[in-house]
C-alpha cells in the first residue's frame, strides 16, 4: 500500500494552506484546522495541509489534510462504544462536520514509551535528571526510547497560539482550575480506554502505538466528548514492532511513521521550536506525506486514494456554498 513519489509532486500544487469560506460561519484557525461555527450549532472542521511540530506552522506537505481527515474520521466511527465523539459526518476528503462543543483548557497526552525530543517530553525531563514526571515515578536506569512500567497520563495545557505547552501533573492542571476534579477523571478515563484500544488495534497490523494526545470538549448538553482527531499521524507517534528490539538493541532510534521524522530532521537542523524555521525541501516534504500515508494505510487495511481536484472549489462544492 504506496502512493507513488509522482503522485505526491503533484500534490505539491494542489497544497491546501487555509480557507476562506464567509458564508459558512464564524472562523477559529488552528494549527492544522480551520474551524467554522455555524448559526445551527454545528462545527465545520477543515483539516488543511498544514504540518506544525514544536507548536509551530511549519508549512505543508501533500495530501496531508485529506489523510489526517479519513484517519481521524475512521477512529472515531470505530470508537463510538469506547469513548463519545464530536463527529456527525463527512461530506467532503478535507471536512468533517461535528456538534459544536467548548473545549477543555487541558490536553490529555498518554505516554507508553520514555520518547520524545520536544521540550515537553517525557524523555527530556528524563535525560535532564527527573525521576518524577506529571506526578508519575519513574525507575532508575531507564534507556532512550524503552517501553514504561505502564501507560501514563501526563496532562498538557493549551498554550494561546504561538506559545508553548506545559506538560503538568493532575493536581497542577486543578489547582489552575482549568478543568473540575470530576472533569478531569472523566476525560482521563476516556484517553486511557481510547489508548488501551489503540494499542491492541495498531498491534494486530504489527505497530506500537507509542504515545498520543487526545482533546476533549463539553456539548451543549453536558457531556465530555473526545474533539478533533484520535490516533493520527498528526497526534500520536507509531513504531514498528517487527524492528523495535532489533534497533534497541543495536542503540538506534526505532522505525517510524508519523511526524517524528519530520521533528528528528528540524532538530538535526538546529530547529526545536524556536527562532526562524528551517526551508523544508521538497524531498523532505514528499517522504514526511509518504510516512503519514504510510501509517494510515497501515492502520485502516487499505490504500489512500488521493482526490486530485482543486481543494477549494471541490469543497464549495460538497458543502454548497
Amino acid at each position: 500500500m504506496t502512493i507513488s513519489t509522482e503522485t505526491l509532486r503533484k500534490g505539491l500544487s494542489q497544497m491546501l494552506m487555509k480557507t476562506d469560506f464567509d458564508g459558512l460561519g464564524k472562523k477559529y484557525e488552528g494549527k492544522v484546522r480551520d474551524n467554522y461555527t455555524t448559526r445551527d450549532g454545528k462545527r465545520i472542521m477543515v483539516t488543511t495541509d498544514r504540518i506544525s511540530a514544536f507548536d509551530r506552522v511549519l508549512g505543508t506537505l501533500p495530501f496531508k489534510g485529506q489523510v489526517l481527515n479519513g484517519a481521524a474520521a475512521w477512529w472515531f466511527e470505530r470508537t463510538r462504544s469506547v469513548a463519545p465523539n464530536h463527529l456527525l459526518g463527512v461530506p467532503d476528503p478535507n471536512v468533517m462536520v461535528c456538534v459544536e462543543c467548548t473545549p477543555l483548557e487541558v490536553e490529555a497526552v498518554v505516554r507508553a514509551y520514555l520518547t520524545g525530543v520536544s521540550s515537553t517530553a517525557v524523555l527530556t525531563a528524563y535525560e535532564k535528571g527527573a525521576r518524577e514526571f506529571c506526578g508519575h515515578k519513574l525507575p532508575d536506569g531507564m534507556r532512550r526510547h524503552e517501553k514504561l512500567p505502564e501507560p501514563i497520563l501526563t496532562p498538557s495545557t493549551k498554550a494561546p497560539k504561538g506559545g508553548h505547552d506545559q506538560s503538568v501533573s493532575r493536581a497542577e492542571v486543578l489547582e489552575m482550575g482549568k478543568v473540575t476534579a470530576r472533569e478531569f477523571d472523566e476525560l482521563a478515563e476516556h484517553a486511557m480506554a481510547l489508548f488501551s484500544y489503540g494499542q491492541r488495534l495498531c498491534a494486530e497490523r504489527g505497530l506500537i502505538l507509542v504515545d498520543t494526545k487526545y482533546e476533549f470538549g463539553k456539548t451543549p448538553d453536558g457531556r465530555i466528548v473526545v474533539m478533533d482527531e484520535i490516533h493520527t499521524p498528526d497526534s500520536s507517534r507509531f513504531w514498528f514492532a517487527s524492528s523495535y528490539e532489533e534497533q534497541m538493541a543495536r542503540g538506534e532510534d526505532p522505525k517510524s511513521f508519523d511526524k517524528e521524522y519530520l521533528r528528528r530532521w528540524l532538530a538535526g537542523e538546529g530547529f526545536l521550536g524556536d527562532g526562524p524555521i528551517p526551508h523544508i525541501p521538497d524531498d523532505i516534504r514528499i517522504e514526511a506525506a509518504r510516512r503519514y500515508i504510510e501509517a494510515c494505510d497501515t492502520i485502516r487495511g487499505s490504500a489512500f486514494e488521493p482526490n486530485l481536484e482543486p481543494p477549494l472549489e471541490r469543497m464549495r462544492k460538497n458543502l454548497n456554498l
